[in-house]
């Protein structure tokens, strides 16, 4: 890669990278940071970066807790947990990334996670190929202050009967042997074995719906990071890019008006005389 990176302020990154996408359309531009970073002081700005399509890709790794502090609760860490600012448990309930992203109408959100090289590479390639905002949720561990946390379902051992892997117009199966589904019920999607209710049943995943609703029920199926966990690409559509429409929009306005004059801008409202 020929590549270099920006610093920025802690949960502002969104920001930075809008400017830098707004002014250089000619970079790929990718967004790293925490669940705290990005979902705390950082949430704002993510939201209205994901809401105004801008062409980025922003990866949110989530460990569920703050690490580079040393091990604070996060907006993604459990209820319940013991951590060095909740000495006697979080009643707070936690945030699900994927869920905001798709409330915030991101026209591209997806998960991984940190021990499949494999899944998180293509998860990254379909990000990059995506024109617009696209998230991706990484689900990591952090050995120091939550070590364990997705064990449960990402060790090797555990995944095919732990991660629900979303393949765009293929049943939702998973399981050893493929005996579980995921099936449409009025109150959302919800895990049923195969052999109770048929494959003809099972949900086929359409990551190009526009309403984000189906998505969204996906990105609820798991409660805890110990129940069976959707991975993969939720939503994927295409939606106008924001910074190719702002320059279509300044290209029509020189058209009709020619090149704007900054003083005559700056003037061109009431002014007042202190």
């Amino acid at each position: 890669m020929n590549t270099y990176g920006v610093h920025t302020i802690h949960g502002r990154a969104p920001a930075v990278a809008t400017g830098l996408a707004m002014a250089r359309p000619d970079l790929d531009v990718w967004v790293i940071g925490g669940d705290g970073d990005m979902l705390s002081i950082g949430g704002n700005h993510l939201i209205h970066a994901l809401r105004r399509n801008i062409n980025l890709n922003i990866l949110l790794f989530n460990n569920q807790i703050y690490g580079l502090t040393k091990g604070q609760f996060s907006p993604t860490s459990q209820k319940g947990k013991v951590t060095k600012s909740s000495p006697v448990g979080l009643v707070s309930r936690p945030f699900n990334p994927i869920s905001v992203a798709l409330g915030a109408e991101a026209t591209f959100v997806a998960r991984t996670h940190d021990l499949d090289r494999r899944h998180m590479q293509e998860v990254f390639r379909r990000a990059y190929e995506h024109e617009g905002s696209a998230f991706v949720e990484v689900l990591q561990n952090c050995n120091v202050f939550n070590d364990g946390v997705f064990a449960t379902i990402t060790k090797k051992d555990v995944r095919e009967d732990m991660l629900i892997d979303l393949q765009h117009g293929k049943p939702i199966l998973f399981g050893s042997e493929k005996q579980f589904g995921v099936a449409r019920r009025p109150e959302g999607v919800v895990i049923v074995e195969v052999a109770e209710v048929g494959i003809e049943y099972i949900l086929v995943h359409d990551e190009t719906i526009r309403n984000p609703s189906t998505a969204f029920s996906l990105s609820r199926l798991a409660k805890t990071p110990t129940t069976p966990t959707p991975v993969g690409v939720f939503r994927a559509i295409d939606s106008g890019e924001f910074s190719t429409s702002v320059a279509a929009q300044i290209r029509e306005v020189q058209a009709q008006l020619g090149k704007g004059d900054l003083a005559t801008l700056l003037r061109s409202q009431p002014t007042w005389e202190v």
